[in-house]
């Protein structure tokens, strides 16, 4: 953060301004536009085996919503005339979908160089059901982003539930042991959300403690650790009221907006398509239901390709929770 509220640059302007997203940017001489889609990233539905505190999707078990073989022939259709390289798969547990390797297959088979990303919880790869799901993500070079909100039992339980700690570590040793985090061709990235209402610490350093720590305990290796900020919407934004500390973190996000964050925006260059296979600008967007140009209506299918470049990003005050500090978004620090 450059500047608090209360310093020159900012004396004289309203403080509902300075809380308003869209304001802020012009008061920074900020522009937020498209750029070229490079990201696909669908969140295939909100069906998971856990219900996490931080989740911006309020997903967990009684969940319905998940997307269907006939909406994802539709979008791989749409992917197969376009060429983009990155395929984000996010829910949920997106594991839990009955279409999920038919969807990892058809992927593999249209653009055989893609990136494939799996964002997994890490429990469900134990779950009685899906036996041989690791081996299948490997066989098909599918890099895993993985939950793991701390190398302390305590803080990931408080998070995500009990026994979730044990059973995760589990599930990084069941990938070292097939290639993951080792293999330069099968990455396996960790995610760091904070416990709290605070912001997450400097990535760099907290991934290094991670590598030692699970390293010396547990005999574990990773790629990379991302750092993302708790998004003030869905469960979390449940808990801040429950705990009256909504105000205190929003005045935390807007005390910490970072200018220099805002170039690097997942918004700018992903296309986010939810279980219908509607269009968002991201996925917290999706979950606010905050549509593509504000067209509720709109699925990737009705839109070409080109459409996107250039186009206007819909914003909240949601937003500041991916410009605060280092900056954040579903790959992490921007900083």
């Amino acid at each position: 953060m450059r500047d608090t509220l209360a310093d020159p640059p900012y004396q004289g302007i309203s403080k509902a301004c300075l809380k308003s997203f869209q304001d802020r940017l012009e008061i920074e001489g900020l522009e937020l536009k498209r750029s070229k889609p490079a990201i696909l990233q669908i969140n295939v539905g909100k069906l998971c085996n856990l219900t996490c505190m931080h989740c911006h999707v309020n997903a967990g078990p009684g969940r319905k919503e998940i997307m269907g073989i006939d909406t994802m022939a539709r979008v791989l259709a749409w992917f197969n005339s376009t060429n983009i390289q990155k395929v984000d798969i996010t829910g949920g547990a997106p594991e839990m979908v009955p279409g999920f390797r038919f969807f990892i297959d058809r992927i593999r088979e249209i653009r055989p160089e893609a990136q494939i990303i799996d964002r997994c919880n890490l429990t469900i790869l134990l779950e009685s059901g899906y036996e041989g799901l690791a081996e299948f993500l490997a066989e098909r070079r599918v890099e895993i982003v993985a939950s793991m909100p701390c190398y302390q039992p305590e803080n990931v339980e408080a998070q995500r539930g009990n026994g979730v700690f044990d059973v995760s570590i589990q599930a990084l040793q069941l990938l070292n042991s097939i290639g993951y985090g080792k293999n330069p061709e099968l990455r396996l990235n960790l995610v760091y959300n904070p416990l709290g209402p605070s912001l997450p610490p400097d990535q760099s350093e907290l991934e290094a403690d991670y590598k030692e720590a699970l390293r010396a305990t547990f005999d574990i290796e990773f790629d990379q650790l991302y750092t993302i900020t708790n998004m003030p919407i869905a469960r979390f934004l449940a808990y801040l009221r429950r705990e009256n500390r909504l105000d205190e973190y929003m005045d935390l996000l807007v005390e910490n907006f970072n200018p220099a964050a805002v170039e690097g925006l997942m918004c700018r260059d992903t296309i986010s398509v939810d279980w219908q296979g509607r269009v968002f600008d991201c996925d917290f967007n999706q979950m606010l239901n905050l549509p593509f140009r504000g067209n509720e209506d709109l699925y990737l299918w009705d839109l070409s390709p080109l459409s996107f470049e250039g186009g206007p990003v819909q914003m909240a005050s949601h937003c500041f929770g991916c410009t605060a500090g280092a900056g954040s978004s579903c790959g992490g620090s921007l900083d």
